[in-house]
């Protein structure tokens, strides 16, 4: 029997309602798409008439069932599905939370789970006072090239595990309108940094970072305010123009600007592109005109109960986009991992390098793109946790998600305040 007919004969369907219908709220749903045996979307909300619109046709949804915000749903007098899930904007990420788990919703949010530690902390409380599953979506916790390099590091393969590096290439905008970079780009990094090091705890952080180059200051002599209207465009290497048209796909990054139809020709996703730079934040020029605040570039040091340590480097200045290398280095080896499914070992004793290729255990992963693959197995978790009631179905605990969080708030105070700080002061 295959999996899909297996799964299908040993659960029962999970009724499930959209908050934010973006680009996180398309790829988490999308499991219903491909499962509706496991999975079946009841409702969508979201403030835009044409993301609502996309979503609602591609679940055949009536009007009644589509609303304009989230609050509608949430004011219902009863519950009408299993779980609820949140890919709002991050500002609204903890009311939202509260409001559906105080209805007894389960509930899978995507990071970060809210923009204050209280609000993460408070968030946490309720859902296991109400005794729900709750997953934040550390997604890259679930894949198997993830799961490996802690199963090699449990094995004792490379001896002491006592330092990590984590870099990460990626771009981030303003902290006013959704969170400080470090918490809404690198909680996956601190995610799988605890991840690998448990049972061992982070105790201890410090940080520096600024904003150094995306400034005013630093804008090209005869630069536009605009890049499409720019004599500089064409030597510039942060055009939006090459960024998002002259390379443009469908999907991600454009997906990111506009609202594309599932059925819209290239000439009219073109046609969407233009104006979304035209009139939109994207266009803009990076260097004093985005409203940008946040650093472009920041390391995080982590100091370890049991001795170990390691560090978290975010850069803006890379050739690729959302990127991340991972060396762990222990007393008899190291491991590197470049983001994909490969995992480079090399022994210290014998001076063999041994690879291990993950790519024949992805399974039915491809069919949901995101985070190679991660956001498959992050939707099946939860959904199996929910039709069994089962939290230990799904990979990461609020405790342990919330912690993550910890480290990123002490981490961006030990920044702004020039000191180490400890965890416990937090929490």
């Amino acid at each position: 029997m295959s999996e899909k007919a297996n799964v299908s004969s040993s659960f029962r369907q999970v009724t499930g309602i959209i908050l934010g219908c973006g680009s996180r709220g398309t790829v988490y749903s999308s499991y219903a798409n491909f499962y509706p045996e496991r999975f079946n979307i009841v409702a969508i909300a979201d403030n835009r008439l044409a993301a609502r619109k996309k979503l609602q046709k591609r679940f055949n949804l009536d009007d009644k069932h589509v609303y304009d915000n989230w609050q509608h749903v949430a004011a219902l007098e009863n519950k009408i599905a299993d779980c609820v899930l949140i890919a709002l904007p991050d500002i609204e990420h903890y009311e939202a939370t509260i409001a559906f788990a105080s209805k007894g919703y389960h509930i899978l949010l995507e990071k970060p789970m809210a923009t204050s530690l209280e609000h993460c902390i408070r968030i946490v409380e309720l859902c296991e006072e109400k005794n729900l599953i709750l997953v934040v979506c550390h997604v890259l916790r679930y894949l198997p090239v993830v799961k490996k390099i802690k199963q090699l590091l449990n094995n004792n393969i490379i001896g002491y595990f006592h330092f990590a590096h984590s870099f990460v290439r990626g771009n981030w905008h303003n902290t006013k309108q959704s969170t400080f970079s470090l918490l809404a780009k690198c909680c996956h990094d601190l995610d799988l940094i605890q991840y690998w090091f448990q049972p061992s705890k982070c105790v201890q952080v410090s940080s520096f970072g600024k904003l150094m180059h995306f400034k005013k200051e630093n804008k090209p002599v005869g630069a536009g305010d605009r890049c499409l209207h720019c004599s500089v465009e064409d030597k510039c290497p942060y055009s939006a123009k090459k960024i998002y048209l002259d390379s443009m796909t469908v999907g991600w990054p454009v997906s990111a600007i506009c609202d594309i139809e599932d059925n819209d020709k290239y000439n009219t996703v073109r046609t969407k592109v233009i104006n979304a730079l035209e009139n939109g934040n994207y266009g803009k020029c990076v260097y004093g005109n985005c409203n940008n605040d946040v650093v472009d570039q920041q390391v995080v040091l982590m100091n370890f109960d049991d001795g170990g340590t390691a560090t978290l480097s975010m850069v803006a200045f890379t050739q690729e986009i959302c990127v991340r290398t991972t060396r762990l280095f222990g007393t008899m080896g190291e491991l590197k991992w470049e983001g994909r499914n490969k995992i480079i070992h090399d022994d210290f004793l014998t001076g063999d390098r041994t690879v291990y290729d993950e790519e024949e255990n992805m399974n039915d992963a491809g069919i949901m793109s995101g985070h190679g693959g991660a956001d498959y197995y992050a939707m099946d978790s939860f959904i199996k946790a929910v039709a069994c009631n089962d939290r230990s179905l799904v990979g990461t605990g609020p405790q342990e998600s919330l912690r993550s969080h910890v480290i990123a708030f002490a981490a961006e105070t030990a920044r702004l305040e020039n000191r180490i700080c400890s965890i416990s002061e937090f929490i």
